[in-house]
């Protein structure tokens, strides 16, 4: 058992429900500090500790997620079916078309159609960073 870094978690535990106190009171650092006789550097000190143990918390979660991850970004999960059915086009369909289903919006165009403006269409359903 590492003595200090369950000393080190209980300060944290310890100052963490001090600085929830604070907060709750909705008193200045300097007003809370001076009713529960903290000196306001000792205040700031420990907030400063907490922020960065948070920090390090947060990118350990990042990074366990990260290597959790199985599809990396910007590529799709893939399910492969046991039998695959073609689907069936509407006989109005001519051959060389293409179809495309967005959030209830139905883009066709044929084979003539500049594939430009077809990506700059497409384009427009990038969901945004």
């Amino acid at each position: 058992m590492n003595t200090r870094k369950v000393a080190a978690e209980y300060r944290l535990a310890h100052w963490t429900k001090i600085m929830r106190r604070k907060r709750e009171s909705g008193l200045s650092a300097k007003a809370f500090c001076e009713n529960e006789g903290i000196h306001e550097n000792v205040y700031y000190y420990w907030q400063q500790k907490l922020r960065e143990a948070t920090c390090e918390q947060m990118a350990e979660m990042q990074n366990e997620q990260v290597q959790k991850k199985l599809v990396p970004s910007g590529f799709a999960e893939l399910k492969i079916v046991e039998a695959y059915e073609p689907p069936t086009l509407p006989e109005n369909t001519a051959q060389g078309e293409i179809r495309i289903d967005i959030a209830g919006i139905r883009i066709a165009a044929d084979s003539t159609y500049p594939s430009d403006k077809l990506a700059a269409l497409l384009g427009l359903f990038k969901p945004p960073c």
